[in-house]
């Protein structure tokens, strides 16, 4: 029987670690080697010990309503989107209002991890930690490794001829930005058009005689801000629109994102992506497309090599004055706590049983929390592993036998390995996986359940955003005050916007809730006939269970 707990780490995979061990009569023990909570969120001017943080100008591009915990709303005066320092802020109340900081034992390093003896039986785990200069040994009965996928850089210089051997200006990774100030008056070069490389691309070109980008791949825009000027997961992720994607072929729903990206601004003629793009990764800048079209900001192929001064590019072209070089890269994951034993396991998350548990350990009270890469928050992903976890370890719910796990390893991984730089491809539907995780703690809600009992909030579920107070409506856990975060979430959207009000008397809310009415049976009959007829050409299997 699983009772003692240890968290490694405190950022908000930590943080919903603790809270669910909690409401599960479990007793965590959280170990965080700096001296606060909030992990990669809480800024900081160096990298104190290894640390990695945010720069300083970030904001999150997943919505408050869509990143927040389940049980606990983000202030209604809090915007959409949220700098560090207030999301920061929003997990320390959190933290207090669950009384979770007396659980973490802070300036404490995980040195070791590693299976007793008897771990065949027991399933319990020797950990080694360090405060100061005095070291320590605990046996715990289950650990929850809370520590993220952004610790180790991925700088893959071999790739880049030249770079540490002619090129004689600066280079370095990501992790090490802070701010402008250093890159003043300076010629240069970004290398990577992820979501960092996107926005360092702007922040510098405000400040540098001259920035570049260097994009391997074809690369989709959006904003933050969607049509009508609401936050663009609120209106995107849906119940709605996933049922959607999964009725309509494939080759039909890409065509329709794609013209969607485009509507905004031709993204060939910028040299970004093209419709017959095969491979792509979509990020989120407002500010990119204008920093392109004021020539600020100068988009390049993949470097070919680097010469004393100039980069070489794969075109042909060469850009010369090169002062520093910026490795938008990304980050490898890595556990140096875990014995060899435990870690040759798995090579990536998608070794791990639902990106979560080792499959081939004797005892399952391993479990990473927070690795995985989902089109939404992995906040909220984050907490909906920690929760059904702590089900396991508690004993409400079972795991099925090592080799059904091993084979859905199998059956899900990919057979070609990437590097980190191209991991976007691999990012997993936001609903699909929190829905999957939910239906095995037992939290899923039913829309066609609901449609009978409470059709306002069925309406509100399926046509609305898929915010994370649905998975606290049934099952372990349920929260008395999902219903009402449901019906006011777009009031919570809207509040911090009313500084100045202004009249306006045309109001479309009736005329959407009888759309919604007529829409909703017409999807709900397509879907079961869809699963009551496979031969009408789509597998029941791969849907969504309404």
């Amino acid at each position: 029987m699983v009772q003692r707990v240890a968290v490694i780490g405190a950022g908000v995979g930590g943080l919903a670690s603790i809270k669910c061990c909690l409401d599960e009569g479990l007793e965590p023990t959280c170990f965080e080697r700096s001296e606060d909570i909030g992990g990669l969120w809480r800024y900081a001017d160096s990298m104190d010990g290894g640390r990695v943080s945010v720069y300083r100008s970030v904001i999150t591009n997943t919505s408050k309503e869509m990143s927040c915990f389940s049980d606990f709303p983000c202030p209604e005066d809090f915007p959409s989107f949220l700098p560090h320092g207030l999301l920061l802020e929003y997990f320390r109340m959190y933290a207090q209002h669950f009384d979770l900081l007396r659980h973490i034992h802070f300036k404490t390093t995980a040195l070791s991890v590693r299976k007793r003896p008897d771990f065949a039986t027991s399933g319990q785990w020797e950990v080694v930690t360090e405060t100061g200069s005095v070291r320590e040994s605990h046996i715990f009965d289950a650990v929850m490794v809370c520590t993220g996928h952004y610790q180790e850089p991925y700088l893959p210089l071999a790739s880049f001829p030249g770079i540490n051997t002619c090129f004689k200006g600066q280079y370095l990774h990501s992790r090490e930005y802070k701010d402008v100030e250093a890159f003043r008056g300076k010629r240069v070069l970004v290398v990577g058009i992820g979501n960092t490389g996107g926005d360092l691309s702007v922040e510098l070109s405000r400040v540098a005689a001259k920035v570049f980008l260097s994009a391997r791949s074809s690369t989709w825009v959006f904003s933050r801000v969607s049509d009508h000027g609401f936050p663009f997961d609120m209106v995107s992720t849906t119940r709605f629109n996933h049922f959607l994607d999964w009725l309509l072929p494939s080759a039909l729903t890409k065509r329709i994102r794609f013209r969607k990206f485009n509507s905004w601004f031709n993204h060939a003629n910028y040299g970004l992506a093209s419709t017959k793009s095969s491979n792509f990764k979509v990020i989120i800048n407002e500010e990119l497309p204008f920093c392109l079209l004021s020539g600020t900001v100068v988009l390049k192929p993949n470097v070919k090599e680097f010469t004393k001064s100039s980069a070489v590019f794969e075109d042909g072209t060469t850009e010369e004055n090169i002062d520093v070089v910026l490795f938008a890269t990304g980050y490898i994951f890595s556990f140096p706590f875990l014995e060899e034993s435990v870690r040759s396991l798995f090579d990536d998350n998608r070794s791990l049983y639902k990106r979560i548990f080792p499959p081939q350990l004797e005892k399952p009270t391993l479990a990473i929390i927070g690795l995985v890469q989902l089109t939404g928050s992995v906040m909220v992903g984050a907490e909906m592993q920690a929760r059904w976890v702590t089900g396991i370890f508690a004993g409400w719910n079972k795991l099925p036998p090592a080799s059904r796990m091993m084979a859905d390893v199998l059956k899900k991984k990919p057979p070609v390995k990437r590097n980190p730089s191209e991991r976007e491809n691999l990012k997993i539907s936001f609903i699909s996986y929190t829905d999957e995780i939910a239906s095995c703690a037992g939290v899923k809600p039913s829309v066609l359940r609901l449609l009978l009992t409470d059709p306002q909030l069925a309406l509100a579920i399926f046509f609305g955003p898929c915010t994370p107070y649905q998975y606290r409506l049934v099952g372990r856990g349920k929260w008395s005050g999902a219903r009402n975060a449901i019906l006011t979430q777009w009031q919570r959207t809207l509040k911090p916007l009313r500084t100045r009000v202004v009249d306006d008397s045309s109001n479309g809310s009736d005329s959407w809730r009888w759309m919604c009415l007529l829409a909703l049976p017409v999807a709900l009959t397509a879907g079961f006939l869809l699963s009551k007829y496979p031969r009408l050409g789509w597998s029941p299997r791969a849907g969504p269970q309404l």
